[in-house]
């Protein structure tokens, strides 16, 4: 009897390490199965010869995608005639929804599909709710307030939990972190976090830089970790050099949990980072900038109230959001000495971020296991 086979598709790194957990927890329920697809280093570590090389698929922003649009749609047809030459059991595509969600209509009939990552329409253009009936078979949601979202547009979708809870950032030793970087015990840890692309950390970084610098005037001996993808290290060594607090620059994931343990607080951008801290229980504040235009055309369209993952879990500004205008040195060095000089205020919202994380869990087992789950149902019995 032939192995059923899966087929994955991740568009970038994060759905490359949803997709390698995803196989490892199908595998582990299923040994017999085949797996096949699109992805980077994890999906290949779990076997799965890509069918072209994920960076690939890796292109943001407008003026980016423009030039390579050709590239793309060739890179997308090329993917939808391999599913149809494998004719695989269950299709499953996650997030990257400009590209997962064209191939899952030209995968056609016949395989059963999966779409691992809800389309965030909650946050802006919900009108495209209306392309997505006959698109997947099911829809697995990371966050506990997405399933009753698409329901009231008639769409089914199931909560499996996020994956943060088994991303390792509650892991981390902090006494290891300052051993290994000559760290006194007794002093104060920053953790800042520009982003992992080019664009963010040239916009971020000077604003944190100056943030540092009012910091460091106020609190003695504070020290700051800046953990970065391998990708931007060299820019933001580069960049840091000439800081009055040089920081210590990481780049593996053991240092950066282990400087979570360390951390008093940090000064993040928004987005899956504010998680990561949450969960490794990191009191933060949440800053972001982007151009005026694009923050213009933003205001007009994303309809939630914050910008933090964790403030719209919450449904409350649990860490401060200083974005655009209020991104100040000023302003963030005052929200990030309340932190700081504050163990009461640190407690609040370590508190509240721990009722954030477990929400964040699924019903049962881990976010993976349930995601596999789900995957097992549509594919059916052995």
């Amino acid at each position: 009897m032939v192995a059923p086979l899966i087929y994955v598709v991740a568009g970038e790194q994060s759905g490359d390490v949803l997709g390698a957990r995803l196989i490892a927890a199908l595998r582990a329920a299923r040994p017999e199965l085949d797996f096949a697809g699109i992805g980077g280093p994890r999906m290949a570590e779990q076997g799965v010869e890509s069918l072209f090389p994920i960076n690939e698929l890796a292109v943001m922003g407008l003026l980016e995608v423009l030039p390579r649009l050709w590239w793309l749609r060739r890179l997308l047809h090329a993917a939808a005639a391999d599913i149809r030459a494998r004719r695989p059991a269950v299709l499953v595509t996650i997030d990257s929804p400009g590209f997962t969600l064209r191939l899952l209509r030209l995968a056609g009939g016949g395989v059963k599909r999966v779409q691992y990552v809800a389309p965030q329409v909650w946050a802006w253009r919900e009108r495209r709710v209306r392309h997505f009936p006959g698109l997947w078979d099911r829809l697995l949601c990371l966050l506990p307030f997405e399933p009753a979202f698409f329901a009231r547009h008639g769409l089914a979708a199931s909560f499996v939990g996020h994956p943060v809870l088994e991303s390792g950032a509650d892991t981390g030793d902090a006494a290891r972190f300052r051993a290994a970087h000559g760290i006194a015990p007794g002093a104060p840890v920053l953790v800042l976090m520009p982003g992992s692309r080019r664009s963010e950390v040239g916009r971020l970084l000077p604003v944190l830089g100056r943030t540092l610098a009012l910091l460091a005037a106020r609190v003695p001996g504070l020290v700051a970790v800046v953990p970065v993808a391998s990708a931007v290290a060299a820019t933001v060594r580069a960049q840091t050099a000439a800081w009055p607090v040089r920081p210590v620059v990481v780049t593996e994931l053991a240092d950066k949990h282990d400087a979570f343990a360390a951390a008093g607080a940090a000064l993040t951008k928004s987005g899956t980072s504010t998680l990561e801290l949450a969960l490794a229980g990191v009191p933060m504040v949440v800053t972001y900038r982007v151009n005026p235009l694009t923050a213009a055309i933003a205001r007009r369209l994303i309809k939630v109230p914050y910008a933090a993952m964790v403030n719209l879990l919450a449904g409350r500004e649990v860490v401060p959001e200083l974005l655009q205008q209020d991104s100040t040195p000023e302003k963030l060095a005052e929200a990030m000495l309340r932190l700081l000089a504050d163990p009461q205020a640190a407690a609040r919202q370590r508190a509240a971020l721990r009722e954030v994380i477990a929400s964040l869990a699924p019903p049962r087992g881990l976010p993976s296991e349930a995601a596999a789950a789900e995957v097992l149902a549509l594919l059916g019995t052995p």
